[in-house]
């Protein structure tokens, strides 16, 4: 079951990429939607690893 998740969000987001390619290149308005969306969450992903970086690195100095 887990394998078939995993293997459901690799397809998302091969087919995330495929469409932000696409829609560079002038496709129809439903893949420039599509890209818009992938665009936003991988925007979201990488703010949240920015995030948890920095309360990772910042907690462990001790407060000194």
């Amino acid at each position: 079951m887990v394998r078939l998740v995993v293997l459901g969000v690799l397809v998302l987001a091969v087919g995330g990429c495929v469409c932000v390619v696409w829609a560079e290149r002038a496709g129809p308005r439903w893949v420039r939607g599509v890209a818009t969306v992938t665009l936003a969450a991988s925007e979201l992903v990488r703010r949240s690893g920015k995030k948890r970086r920095r309360n990772v690195n910042g907690s462990g100095d001790g407060g000194d």
